[in-house]
């Protein structure tokens, strides 16, 4: 099983395919930490040293390094579905989840961890939760084509577990 995690930052991906690639005896992944150890650099080195395009381009590339795995769980950054056809791409490998937490859950998720988020980094609590309502505007019509979505009392070992069940 290829399963591709999708969402907002903070919803918990990553804690999400931990938990998953255990269940399921197989790699778990984040793509973040992939690309930073592609390119020797944080997130937030690349943002400020190579820009936003340059880091897209790279997430991209990483990306596609999972078409030739069997299975797996990614963690996908929360803006990975938006761009040079990711979303097309990870619907054609494999299950796509959307993990849809409430923007005041990853408000608060967020607020400690702004300092390592280079998208974030800058803003106040305030336009935090501004900028998250926009960036999910923005990115509604990929994460909206995944193959689940999960929102509410849904993200839970019970809600994955209804996912998993008709592929295992």
């Amino acid at each position: 099983m290829k399963l591709f995690l999708i969402g907002m930052m903070g919803t918990g991906k990553t804690h999400w395919c931990k938990k998953l690639s255990k269940k399921l005896k197989t790699g778990g992944y984040d793509l973040d930490f992939l690309v930073e150890s592609h390119e020797e650099k944080t997130i937030a080195e690349i943002f400020a040293e190579d820009g936003e395009d340059y880091f897209r381009r790279s997430e991209a590339k990483v990306l596609r390094w999972f078409k030739e795995k069997k299975a797996f769980v990614l963690a996908t950054g929360g803006g990975s579905p938006c761009y040079l056809e990711n979303m097309d791409w990870m619907n054609s490998q494999g299950i796509t989840v959307w993990i849809d937490e409430p923007i005041e859950t990853l408000v608060e998720r967020l607020k400690p961890e702004k300092a390592h988020r280079p998208l974030i980094q800058d803003l106040s609590d305030d336009e935090l939760h501004h900028f998250l309502t926009k960036k999910l505007v923005e990115r509604y019509p990929f994460y909206i084509r995944a193959t689940y979505h999960l929102q509410g009392d849904a993200i839970s070992d019970a809600g994955f577990a209804k996912i998993i069940k008709q592929y295992v």
